[in-house]
């Protein structure tokens, strides 16, 4: 049957259908037919209930397909880490992928959910697709005989079905998979509107060195990101929390680490500056919007960077032990063009006696009583200086946090689109090409 394509990233967090049925099954301890069926029934039950949507027409897929019983075992079995044989209850694979298709018949989606004013259903060529999955199963370093049952599913029954048995054979079996081939899974992911994790979790990726100079990801990073986090009026974490979340923030394109890297090198650079801690402490209150009002907390500007780089060699020690950070020289060739900016961007002082007040009102210099005096100005209240707040203490409102990777730590920046876990996420297609806190 013909897939319907959704945005499967509003509807699922991670994987869907029957590959996440294959994902349980390869997770439980010698699964019987009861069992599986139980496991059938949750999948089916995600997302209100829409997940059956998938699991029926993953099945009908297979099934209509005409495919000889070999290539879908040989595929089934590879995909559940041969945790589940149907051969060992009387069944072949035909038999098995009956039985639930009786249990969720393949139909169309009660309910259409539409956040973002794009068509709910983007097309994408099938033929395309299909290239592009088969592409990919052909390079993996699968044992002989699986390449061809997968090809066989991604041709003659469905691309993305193909893709999706694909990763998860290689998670099962932690087949190391390329930072070239990771990226370009990525990238097809997201042209199928899949969610990230779908993806990454569970995948054993070959990360390159860690190098914070290597622009990957998307975004802004290292105490410019910083500052962002406190910005807003929204729950906003405590001192130390936003610096824990910033240096966990990895973006999916680039190797663990590289968040609390940059943020480090960032902190290094100001401490080792002449800047002094008044001027640190009023760039940081400019950049984060006085989010964070480390001169209300009693916070030296320097001693906040000191924090930073203390948070950030933490988290290294952590998740790259054996990294070495390493402050860069100083790139002078971008000062110019640097301060230009700047000084385009400041204000122009005014004369204030030539300055033009509004109708109706006196401008400087005028409005004076019989002999020269100025009116008389009510002099402001002075407000009481506001004690530090007890440690770890949280700032009242509402911030979403960020989803951590499991069994990582590596924290997830949010944002919007298809893969929509935030930093950890790809891009649509024509801004895939370049290489994302709790």
């Amino acid at each position: 049957m013909t897939r319907q394509r959704e945005r499967y990233f509003e509807l699922y967090e991670d994987d869907f259908g029957l590959s996440a049925l294959a994902g349980k099954l390869a997770a439980a301890t010698a699964p019987g037919v009861v069992r599986a069926l139980e496991l059938a029934a949750e999948v089916a039950e995600v997302a209100e209930g829409e997940g059956a949507v998938e699991l029926g027409v993953d099945v009908r897929c297979l099934l209509d397909a005409g495919l000889p019983d070999e290539t879908l075992r040989a595929a089934w079995l590879a995909a559940t880490h041969e945790r589940f044989d149907p051969a060992d209850f009387g069944m072949d694979l035909h038999g098995w992928l009956n039985r639930l298709a009786d249990l969720y018949p393949a139909r169309v989606r009660r309910r259409r959910q539409v956040y973002w004013l794009e068509r709910p259903h983007p097309e994408f060529p099938e033929e395309e697709l299909r290239e592009a999955v088969v592409a990919e199963i052909r390079v993996a370093a699968l044992p002989a005989g699986l390449p061809d049952a997968l090809e066989d599913i991604a041709g003659k029954a469905d691309a993305e079905l193909g893709l999706r048995l694909l990763l998860r054979i290689l998670k099962a079996w932690t087949v190391p998979v390329a930072k070239d081939q990771y990226d370009r899974l990525m990238e097809i992911t997201s042209d199928v509107n899949y969610p990230g994790p779908l993806v990454y979790d569970g995948l054993d990726i070959q990360w390159l060195p860690l190098d914070p100079t290597r622009r990957e990801g998307s975004g802004d990073f290292g105490i410019s990101a910083l500052s962002e986090r406190f910005r807003g009026d929204w729950w906003q974490p405590t001192a130390r929390e936003g610096a824990e979340w910033e240096a966990a923030a990895d973006d999916t394109a680039e190797t663990p680490g590289t968040a609390a890297a940059r943020l480090l090198e960032d902190a290094t650079r100001l401490l080792d500056s002449p800047l002094t801690s008044d001027t640190i402490t009023t760039l940081w209150l400019a950049a984060s919007g006085r989010g964070l009002n480390i001169d209300l907390l009693g916070i030296d500007g320097r001693d906040w960077l000191r924090l930073i780089a203390d948070v950030s060699r933490e988290h290294l020690r952590n998740i790259a032990p054996s990294y070495t950070p390493v402050v860069g020289p100083v790139r002078t060739e971008l000062a110019p063009p640097v301060l230009e900016v700047i000084r385009e961007a400041s204000p122009v002082p005014v004369d204030p006696d030539r300055q033009r007040a509004p109708a109706g009102h006196p401008g400087p210099g005028r409005g004076r009583r019989p002999g020269g005096d100025r009116r008389p100005r009510r002099p402001r209240p002075r407000l009481p200086s506001l004690p530090p707040p007890p440690q770890g203490a949280v700032r009242t409102g509402h911030r979403p946090p960020v989803r951590r990777l499991p069994g990582t730590g590596r924290a997830l920046r949010l944002r919007r689109g298809p893969c929509a876990v935030g930093r950890r996420s790809p891009r649509p297609r024509d801004l895939t090409r370049r290489t994302s806190a709790e």
